[in-house]
């Protein structure tokens, strides 16, 4: 089919406007657990089950949700068990390197039969990783000595080094030059791609025995009789929405183990619950967070600074608002730029989202994206508490490593290091414990893991720089900070006799938004800003419909009727995916009804912490789902000019193709799966589609939707196939012509 001939099938199948977003979706096919059951198998790879399944784009007719059994039980269902020696779960640095650190070790002690397993909810190792990432290798170096030698032929290619620190303060329409403290100076550190760098430890894993199961969400930890920690379990596949099993259901499966490290980055749902249940709190300051968010950018040759490192302070955030801008060069002509918005801040008018809209437009970075084309986007918290928040790391069973516990560095900016080791030091622990026990069964406890972490470098750098995050506080706020900052980082250095404290919860730091100034954010302009629908589709997240919302709110109606008179749809404001809306409903009391798009989510946690009433507990979707933070949209470009093969015709009808089908059009909504396959393979795909909308009569008083699907056109068009990458923007309105119009 011409690529007016999609066009034409892509307007016929427009919809008129509704109250809602219009959505693209397609479930994606997920791992089963008679698939999970087979890792009893020692030579079993579940990531490259995983990955097989997934699929390029959906090509047919969305299937309608499965009617549920209610006289079926799916608790009766025993689960599918294994038994290794140490159960990892996570796979980003921390966990990774813990898991190979392991290996090393019982490789060395000549016990090859010594089993590590690691389990990463996210369909490919390095999927979930979100990072503007500057890292100092010094841990790197220590667990892979040669991870980046010419001599290996194995090496992790895809680094720049740190060549320019730039450091600026930022007014509305001018940037200051200002010191930067020694912590933030970046000579013999690398730009990479951290989601990248954890592909790479993921291979270097399995190469020595760690078995990866990748697209296995652990939903819930286990416990022995005494108490200790016995393992996760996954969650079930094949629930519907209302929680009821559908045919398609599948049990979780259990994975027990003498010692099981969490290493689940920021804000773990299970660190969580054993955080909880151990009081592992009790000595510590509440965390603070920020939210990160990011895009990468392809920009002018001409305007390319590669090793370039920019870090800004001030606009646009006002000054009782703690947070700060980014932008690497790095690789060929990429830029990664983006904003952290610490979120104890207490204007509930203000969003995340519109700041880093702003941020972009200020001549600092305007200047070097202008010309240049968006790739990608993501957003993810992190933690700002720095040493103050650390909590107890061992438990009966385990260990908190990486980001779930904290170790962070904040006027570094940089928390790899200190996760990787973390996890390096919590492994040492564990094999001693093992191998030391007397014990063939029952959970053991890492008595010198805390002891290991106050005698490491992590220890000593967070205590130095304690007292930088919390000066923020002050009434000076932002200025206050910087002053204080430089006393310590120059004057005391670190070793001042005093220990700020942080303070109270982010949540709580929010105020009533009658008693804030209301922020309205400037319009995108579709070059340099852009709408949040259009940046959601460029995370390529993708979560089935029918199944129980991970986003747990247990009352949607009480929810509006507890935030929204005090704090006036602030859940909008601070979600950087468009998951949380307001809608004018005239049956309701407020007039107003309270909706969570769950598909959008990107898994960056805002909710959970940010929240005021505490009323949204964000827990694990379907294992596989989510964002794919993978850095596809390059190359996914040069694999369309590379097909062509010359011929500019077939180039020209590639790139228009791509740009129809990966455009959002106003209120709709486009899905993007499997993006590596589809930037890898180029395979021939069919291209259909099909849009969902949610009348707002249909919703019952649990948030539960009863949908329509409406499907239209498809058989026009279920012939036509096209080389299909993803990586659409906004120039796709100009090939969609007068689509908008039509409608």
């Amino acid at each position: 089919m011409s690529v007016p001939g999609i066009a034409n099938v892509f307007r016929q199948t427009a919809l008129r406007r509704s109250t809602r977003a219009l959505e693209t979706t397609a479930p994606r096919l997920l791992p089963s657990t008679t698939a999970a059951s087979r890792c009893l198998v020692r030579g079993y790879r579940p990531a490259a089950i995983t990955a097989g399944q997934r699929r390029a784009l959906s090509t047919t007719v969305r299937r309608r949700f499965a009617t549920p059994d209610d006289s079926f039980d799916p608790l009766a269902i025993d689960r599918e068990s294994d038994q290794v020696d140490v159960c990892i779960v996570g796979g980003g640095p921390a966990g990774l390197s813990a898991a190979i650190k392991l290996k090393q070790l019982a490789n060395e002690a000549g016990n090859e039969d010594f089993r590590v397993l690691l389990l990463e909810k996210a369909g490919d190792i390095g999927d979930h990783i979100v990072s503007g990432n500057v890292i100092e290798p010094s841990a790197l170096n220590e667990l892979l000595p040669d991870w980046n030698s010419e001599d290996n032929p194995n090496r992790f290619e895809d680094v720049t080094p740190a060549t320019t620190d730039k450091m600026r303060f930022l007014t509305k329409n001018s940037s200051i030059p200002i010191p930067a403290p020694p912590q933030m100076h970046n000579k013999g550190n690398y730009i990479i791609s951290l989601n990248q760098l954890s592909k790479w430890l993921g291979e270097r894993a399995e190469e020595i025995g760690v078995e990866v199961y990748a697209g296995f969400a652990a939903s819930e930890v286990l416990y022995n009789p005494d108490g200790s920690v016995k393992g996760v379990a996954t969650n079930d596949l094949g629930m519907s929405r209302s929680g009821q099993p559908k045919d398609s259901f599948e049990r979780g499966m259990e994975f027990h183990a003498r010692c099981t490290l969490l290493a689940e980055g920021c804000h773990g749902s299970l660190t969580k619950k054993v955080a909880k249940k151990f009081d592992l709190r009790r000595d510590s300051e509440p965390q603070t967070y920020g939210l990160g968010i990011k895009e990468v950018w392809e920009i002018d040759p001409a305007k390319f600074e590669k090793g370039l490192v920019v870090h800004s302070m001030g606009y646009p955030l006002p000054k009782d608002t703690y947070g700060g801008a980014w932008m690497y060069h790095f690789g060929d002509n990429m830029v990664s730029i983006g904003l952290v918005v610490g979120l104890d801040y207490p204007n509930p008018w203000l969003a995340p989202y519109g700041e880093f809209n702003k941020m972009k437009h200020h001549p600092l970075y305007k200047d070097y994206l202008e010309g240049g084309k968006c790739i990608s986007y993501a957003a993810r918290t992190l933690n700002e508490g720095g040493y103050q928040s650390i909590p107890k790391c061992a438990f009966p069973g385990g260990a908190l490593i990486g980001d779930t516990a904290g170790f962070l560095n904040v006027p570094k900016i940089k928390g790899t290091h200190t996760a990787m080791r973390s996890g390096m030091l919590a492994a040492e622990s564990a094999f001693s414990a093992l191998e030391g026990s007397k014990d063939s069964e029952g959970a053991v406890f890492l008595y010198d893991y805390e002891d290991k972490l106050r005698a490491s470098p992590i220890w000593k750098e967070l205590k130095a720089v304690r007292n930088m995050r919390p000066s923020f506080h002050s009434p000076l706020g932002i200025y206050g900070g910087i002053l204080y900052s430089g006393f310590s980082a120059y004057i005391s250095r670190g070793l001042e006799p005093w220990t700020f404290k942080h303070g109270g919860r982010d949540h709580e730091a929010t105020k009533p938004a009658d008693q804030c100034p209301k922020i309205e954010y400037p319009k995108p302009d579709n070059n340099i800003s852009f709408d949040i629908l259009t940046s959601v589709s460029r995370t390529g997240t993708n979560h089935e419909e029918d199944q129980p919302v991970h986003l747990q709110v247990k009352d949607w109606d009480k929810h509006a009727e507890m935030d929204y008179p005090k704090y006036k749809g602030v859940e909008n404001r601070f979600c950087p995916a468009g998951v949380y809306e307001y809608i004018e409903d005239e049956s309701k009391d407020l007039g107003v009804r309270f909706q969570i798009n769950a598909q959008n989510c990107v898994h960056c946690k805002t909710c959970d912490i940010k929240d005021p009433s505490q009323d949204i507990n964000w827990q694990t979707p379907q294992g596989g789902e989510g964002p794919n933070s993978s850095q596809i949209g390059l190359r996914a470009i040069r694999r369309v000019e590379e097909s062509a093969d010359g011929n500019d015709d077939i180039r020209r009808d590639q790139q228009a193709a791509l740009e129809i089908i990966t455009a959002p059009v106003q209120d709709q909504e486009v899905d993007h799966e499997s993006r590596d396959e589809q930037a890898d393979g180029l395979e021939q795909v069919e291209v259909q589609t099909h849009l969902r909308i949610q009348d707002p009569a249909e919703q019952d008083h649990n948030g539960r939707d009863e949908e329509r699907d409406l499907d239209r056109g498809a058989d026009s068009y279920t012939d036509s196939q096209i080389h299909l990458v993803l990586g659409g923007d906004e120039h796709c309105r100009d090939v969609l012509g007068g689509i908008a119009d039509d409608r």
